[in-house]
C-alpha cells in the first residue's frame, strides 16, 4: 500500500472505532437510564402490589368456599349477575382483578362468574359515578355504565362459549 492509502485506511478505521465507541457508551447510558426508570416504577407501585397480596390473602381468610358456592349455586343467569353486580360495587386495576378472579376460579367458581366479575370491576365503577357525572354529564355516565353492564354480560356468555369449543 501507498502511504496516501495507509492513511485514508488509518483514519476510516479510527473513526469507525470512534463510533462504535460512542454508540456503546450512549447504549450504556440509555440502559442506565431506562433501569433507573424502572425501578421508580416499581418503587411507585410496591404499595399498590402490597395491597393487592394483602388483600388476597384477607379475601382468602374472611370469604370461605362455602360462602362462595351459596353465592354461586349453579345457575348461569344468577352467577353472571351476582358477578356484574359484585364487580361494579368494588373498584379496581385490572391487574388486582385478575388475582382476584384466580382466587375465585381456584375456590370453584364458575367462568361465567368470574368473566362478568372481571369485566365489571374495571369498567363498571359505582363508587366513581359522581365524579364521572361530573366529568362527562349525565347522559354519558348512564349510557357508557349501561353499555359496560350489557358487554359484560355479553362477553361474560361469549367467552365460556368459545372455552367450550377449544377446550
Amino acid at each position: 500500500m501507498e502511504e496516501g492509502q495507509e492513511k485514508v485506511c488509518y483514519y476510516v478505521f479510527r473513526n469507525v472505532r470512534k463510533g462504535i465507541k460512542k454508540m456503546i457508551d450512549r447504549v450504556k447510558q440509555r440502559s442506565g437510564d431506562a433501569l433507573k426508570h424502572a425501578l421508580k416504577s416499581l418503587w411507585m407501585i410496591m404499595p399498590m402490589l402490597l395491597a393487592v397480596i394483602g388483600l388476597i390473602g384477607l379475601f382468602e381468610t374472611v370469604i370461605t368456599p362455602e360462602m362462595l358456592k351459596s353465592l354461586f349455586n349453579g345457575s348461569t343467569l344468577r352467577e353472571i349477575i351476582v358477578g356484574i353486580l359484585s364487580g361494579g360495587v368494588s373498584v379496581g386495576q385490572p391487574f388486582l382483578s385478575y388475582a382476584i378472579g384466580g382466587e375465585l376460579l381456584h375456590d370453584g367458581v364458575s367462568l361465567y362468574a368470574v368473566t362478568a366479575f372481571i369485566l365489571s370491576f374495571v369498567t363498571l365503577g359505582i363508587v366513581q359515578l359522581p365524579l364521572e357525572w361530573t366529568l362527562f354529564g349525565t347522559r354519558f355516565t348512564v349510557l357508557r355504565n349501561l353499555l359496560s353492564l350489557l358487554f359484560a354480560f355479553l362477553i361474560s356468555v361469549a367467552t365460556v362459549f368459545v372455552m367450550e369449543i377449544f377446550l
